[in-house]
């Protein structure tokens, strides 16, 4: 067999299809056999790089993270605004709506009764959002708009209830309960000193929940 001469590059075609497939099918839908179809690659390409499913959905989750944190770091570069308290509400509301970031959901939803998949997301959100937050928090104290003596503390819990606790798939919610938690979020982090939870990004994200399906489907 011929060597690949560009193995990145047949990762990232494996990944791309997969996360179309895991997208348009569904995650537990989709096989390995369809994964080649689509490729048009051997089985033995795919199993060289991946040794299942799992492993594949794995790699795309590792890559939206990577986006995500590229987007994050993008944003931080280029948001204008009067302070930074300003200026972490128009980034959080613009993570919120970049279609890009939040293409996988759907798929990432399937995995909340997986306990790995809920303490790797505890885990990314807190080691690796939760500094770049707590750093505009710091500007902000030095800037007067935020007041907390506590910006890394505040910024990991921050990040554990939005994207954890604020999840309804993950707790069997319905959009109100929902909204009663974004409304708890909004005033714990007032009190807290760190207002950045504005009526904008609890529409976005209750908003974003319903287009993928999120809600419990009692009460909508």
């Amino acid at each position: 067999m011929a060597r690949n001469k560009y193995p990145e590059q047949t990762i990232e075609q494996i990944l791309s299809v997969s996360a179309k497939l895991f997208t348009d099918k569904g995650y537990e839908k989709t096989s390995v056999q369809d994964i080649i179809d689509s490729l048009g690659m051997s089985k033995g390409a795919i199993y060289h790089h991946f040794k299942s499913k799992e492993e594949i959905l794995d790699a795309v989750m590792d890559r939206q993270f990577s986006y995500n944190a590229q987007m994050l770091n993008n944003l931080i570069d280029h948001t204008q605004a009067a302070n930074a308290r300003d200026k972490l509400v128009s980034i959080l509301e613009n993570i919120v709506t970049d279609q890009d970031a939040h293409s996988l959901d759907s798929v990432l939803t399937t995995q909340m009764n997986n306990p790995q998949f809920v303490v790797t997301g505890i885990k990314v959100g807190v080691t690796k959002d939760a500094p770049i937050i707590a750093n505009i928090i710091l500007e902000g104290k030095a800037d007067g708009s935020i007041s907390t003596d506590y910006p890394i503390e505040c910024a990991e819990v921050f990040m554990m209830l939005v994207n954890i606790w604020i999840n309804p798939r993950l707790f069997k919610r319905n959009l109100a309960e929902t909204v009663n938690r974004l409304k708890f979020l909004q005033h714990m982090m007032k009190l807290l000193g760190v207002d950045i939870v504005s009526d904008q990004l609890i529409n976005k994200i209750t908003e974003l929940h319903s287009d993928i399906g999120g809600y419990r489907q009692d009460e909508q």
